[in-house]
């Protein structure tokens, strides 16, 4: 099912969560930062996925992040490339990895996109952007 068919109130899509991700969007709903750590080799794993890369293993657990990171990459979106995005640009995607190694892509909050550096210390912060849907974006750490 795409994530473009179901809206936010201010247009942009929602995020349609597959089984396996289910229980990270559940987490989020209640102000937790979580990935999957895979049974077998420990590995973390995010995002969320059916079977480990590292040793193809089908078992997972959930563990909890402090979510503090730093921005590892980014991108600045400064032309709607889809009709959503009109009126939300330029829009700052970050890819950060988080003190525990993982890496998600999120967008920053407060930050404008001339001033997002690599290596920029953030933390999560905890957004609900529709009905019992929350998302981990990030702001500059204090």
């Amino acid at each position: 099912m795409s994530g473009w068919r179901f809206k936010r109130p201010d247009g942009l899509p929602l995020p349609q969560p597959t089984e396996e991700a289910q229980p990270f969007f559940d987490a989020l709903r209640e102000h937790r930062l979580v990935v999957q750590r895979c049974a077998s080799c420990e590995a973390l794993v995010h995002p969320p996925r059916a079977m480990c890369g590292t040793c193809r293993a089908v078992r997972f657990d959930w563990v909890a992040m402090r979510g503090a990171g730093t921005v590892y990459s980014h991108v600045v979106t400064r032309q709607a490339v889809h009709p959503a995005f009109a009126g939300h640009t330029p829009l700052a995607t970050v890819e950060v990895e988080l003190a525990e190694g993982p890496r998600l892509y999120s967008n920053l909050v407060d930050v404008p996109p001339e001033e997002i550096v690599i290596g920029m210390a953030v933390e999560v912060v905890f957004v609900a952007v529709a009905e019992g849907v929350v998302l981990p974006l990030f702001r500059r750490a204090h």
